[in-house]
């Protein structure tokens, strides 16, 4: 956390009221900074001590930030460590909630293993986590989530209008993209679609085309058999169609590459999370030297077992010739679990 750039956000920097703020904490930095050198036996963060001494006038900190609804998109995690540095210096977190895009039903996937937490997956919480970002503040609060189980004081200011079944087009609010990949409310639904299939770096997902987070292609597809083959399963919710794209950055970038691209039919049937391992499933049965995880590098697996909560889900997986019946009680049976533990924390 660099602390200028967080006074930069609200203060001109060269104008008089910064120059006076910047001024001040540093002398309160440098005052704490020389107290903690005398006591080396404690073994003080001194890069910590630096960055809350340069903040100490802040009197409450304030998260309004959209998330999308997913543990891997990160803005949940910095929410996360926001609280804790709240917690630990005393300052009061505010969080001004926000429509979930996926709506306040749906919940799917792993928790986060302890071994496998990470800035991808910081909390226990499965991948769908079916909360707003308020409500899931509450939840990382009440049930000792936070590091060491500390707690922040917290106020959520609560939304008006809004329902666990909607999606962002039944808001009427404008939707302002979230990151460049998620430029539409419909790219939130489908990042948790593709995105954990993605990290591997082995098949397109969209991403550098004009359709992120919503194709699988490859080269070497053959557009209409994997078509077949996904429709063949027969996944409740779901339709896909055959698709042509050449990347204009990013994987395959310039090369004709054919897939599919997957439809919701009915959203509260669909489950987002496991069409990537039926795509992956499909590609052993069709194309088994070309299979994505097999042929992704440590470093890729690695994220992709991060984003999973567990390197469990994949070797499971793998070692049943990638049959997603394999995965689909460690996979599906936690979401359960959850989405009642989650419940006493409604807002809506």
């Amino acid at each position: 956390m660099n602390p200028y750039e967080i006074i930069e956000k609200y203060y001109i920097p060269g104008s008089d009221l910064y120059n006076i703020l910047v001024k001040h904490s540093e002398a309160v930095r440098d005052k704490a900074l020389a107290l903690a050198r005398r006591h080396p036996e404690l073994g003080l963060d001194l890069e910590f001590i630096a960055e809350a001494a340069m903040l100490h006038d802040i009197d409450v900190l304030i998260y309004d930030i959209q998330d999308i609804g997913c543990r891997s998109y990160t803005f949940i995690s910095t929410m996360g460590s926001a609280m804790e540095a709240c917690a630990e210096w005393g300052v009061k977190f505010m969080v001004l909630d926000r429509p979930n895009p996926l709506g306040g039903e749906k919940v799917e996937g792993p928790l986060v293993e302890k071994n496998f937490q990470s800035f991808v997956g910081k909390y226990p919480i499965p991948y769908i986590y079916g909360l707003t970002v308020g409500e899931l503040a509450m939840m990382l609060n009440d049930q000792g989530m936070l590091r060491n189980g500390i707690k922040a004081d917290l106020e959520v200011v609560k939304m008006q209008g809004w329902k666990r079944d909607m999606l962002w087009d039944r808001t009427g609010l404008p939707w302002v993209l979230t990151s460049p990949h998620i430029p539409q409310p419909i790219t939130a639904i489908y990042y948790p679609v593709s995105g954990i299939l993605g990290e591997l770096n082995t098949i397109s997902i969209g991403v550098g085309y004009t359709l992120p987070f919503q194709i699988f292609c490859a080269s070497w597809i053959d557009a209409i058999e994997l078509c077949d083959k996904m429709n063949s399963y027969e996944l409740p919710g779901w339709e896909f169609r055959p698709i042509y794209a050449k990347p204009y950055y990013g994987l395959g970038q310039g090369k004709s590459m054919q897939g599919v691209q997957p439809y919701i039919t009915d959203y509260k049937k669909a489950n987002l999370t496991l069409v990537q391992f039926y795509i992956v499933e499909a590609i052993e049965q069709l194309y088994p030297l070309n299979n994505p995880i097999r042929n992704a590098k440590e470093s890729r697996l690695n994220m992709f077992d991060k984003v999973c909560g567990s390197s469990k889900i994949r070797t499971t997986f793998m070692n049943s010739n990638c049959k997603v019946s394999s995965i689909e009680k460690r996979w599906n049976e936690p979401a359960e679990q959850f989405s009642e533990r989650r419940k006493q924390y409604f807002l809506y």
